[in-house]
């Protein structure tokens, strides 16, 4: 039965965008070392840059004993990158011939005990870990942005993961303060990243069809189903819609609405027009207000509703994870 390192002193981190930077503001946060790796130019600037906007978040929700920002060190190897690490996550561009390149060389490099996780939102484990070295340790461990504060952490096998290793990987997020959620089988997009394409697909038909702006699509979600979903999700929510006969009382009463044309199935063609209406709507919503400005802002909406919603859940005897 193979094991793998679960107790963390040094986070690997290859790729600093915006998930990468997200993944070492996280571990930063509960007091690791990380060390960071990425070829684009200025990387490091622009790296340091996102993680300084992050910390007063991560400072209202509380750091670890010795969380400091000073602890990134930026390196210019992936094999630096990763030698001495006892997790590794990649967060490079979604294309697989980059990431089977670069598994190969990561597991090539790392400790043969060492769990390697990718943060790809679709592609299969299976096949960009295809050349990788000791691939029963390599697994997907999907985040949501931004990473230093949402807790849900996807976590999908390939053909060789072992299940030791998946795991292991639950216990090592959820030691970062994650929610993992086993992904019992790769498929494409794997959960979370389904149902969100496809709401965007129908907002996309909505602005193309010129039915609503972007900004009023973003009002039906944020002053409605929004609300709900961040404390009760869809199927509970409905089971709510049934009254006290719940669910089975909701599927018959609106089980039929699903056969009518209301949604489509395909996403509209991108056309020149489409990417405008939906360009001009946003920047009509950002204003004057610059992104790292409107991160602030979201970080601390959220870090009030993790709250209300933590407080209240204490009060009702349901566990925050529940």
């Amino acid at each position: 039965m193979p094991t793998f390192v679960t107790d963390l002193k040094t986070f690997a981190a290859l790729g600093t965008g915006v998930i990468g930077a997200g993944w070492i503001a996280r571990a930063l946060a509960h007091g690791l070392d990380v060390i960071a790796w990425d070829p684009a130019p200025n990387a490091e600037t622009a790296l340091r840059a996102r993680i300084a906007n992050a910390w007063p978040a991560l400072e209202k929700q509380g750091l670890a004993p010795g969380a400091a920002q000073h602890r990134l060190h930026f390196v210019e190897t992936i094999e630096e990158c990763v030698r001495e690490a006892d997790f590794i996550q990649e967060s490079a561009p979604e294309r697989l011939d980059l990431k089977l390149d670069l598994h190969a060389r990561i597991s090539a490099a790392a400790r043969p005990d060492v769990l390697i996780g990718s943060s790809t939102s679709g592609l299969l484990p299976s096949e960009f870990y295809a050349d990788a070295v000791h691939p029963e340790r390599c697994l997907v461990g999907h985040p949501f942005n931004p990473v230093y504060l949402l807790p849900l952490v996807e976590v999908v096998g390939g053909q060789h993961t072992a299940p030791e290793a998946v795991q292991a990987a639950i216990q090592v997020y959820t030691a970062l303060g994650m929610r993992p959620l086993h992904v019992r089988k790769e498929v494409p997009g794997f959960i979370a990243d389904r149902l969100l394409e496809a709401l965007w697909r129908e907002a996309l038909h909505l602005v193309n069809d010129g039915v609503a702006s972007t900004g009023e699509i973003d009002d039906a979600i944020r002053f409605g189903a929004g609300l709900r979903w961040s404390f009760m999700g869809t199927f509970l929510t409905y089971t709510l819609a049934g009254g006290n006969a719940g669910m089975r009382h909701f599927m018959a009463q609106f089980g039929p609405a699903l056969q009518l044309p209301w949604t489509y199935l395909p996403a509209p063609a991108l056309t020149e027009q489409l990417i405008d209406r939906v360009v001009e709507g946003t920047a009509e919503q950002q204003g004057e207000r610059s992104i790292a400005e409107l991160e602030r802002y979201r970080d601390d909406c959220l870090l009030a509703v993790l709250g209300a919603i933590r407080e209240t859940k204490a009060r009702h005897g349901f566990a925050f994870a529940e």
